[in-house]
């Protein structure tokens, strides 16, 4: 089974509060459902068209895992808690073979 990956990027920030409340439940949330950091931060270089933006990757087993993780409970409520603080972009992708 392929392995999937949540792809975060923070287009914008609007509210720092928020962000930190809402990291605070999202980060146990997520490990509980399964996944796992790989990267958390902005990038150290940028090419071509890149964006200096905050971007987050999470591993999971599967895709049906990553899925859930998104639409679990204590992940919705942590996303309550960031409540439009942050612009974001967020992509669900399975792994190459």
């Amino acid at each position: 089974m392929k392995k999937a990956y949540w792809v975060v990027t923070y287009r914008e920030i609007l509210d720092q509060e928020k962000l930190e409340a809402y990291a605070k439940d999202a980060a146990p949330a997520i490990m509980e459902a399964g996944g796992k950091f790989l990267v958390r931060g902005f990038p150290t270089e940028t090419f071509e068209n890149g964006l200096n933006q905050r971007t987050v990757v999470t591993e999971f087993k599967n895709l049906e895992t990553a899925v859930n993780a998104y639409t679990s409970e204590k992940y919705i409520r942590a996303l309550k808690k960031l409540d439009n603080g942050a612009i974001r972009d967020i992509r669900i992708i399975e792994g190459a073979d």
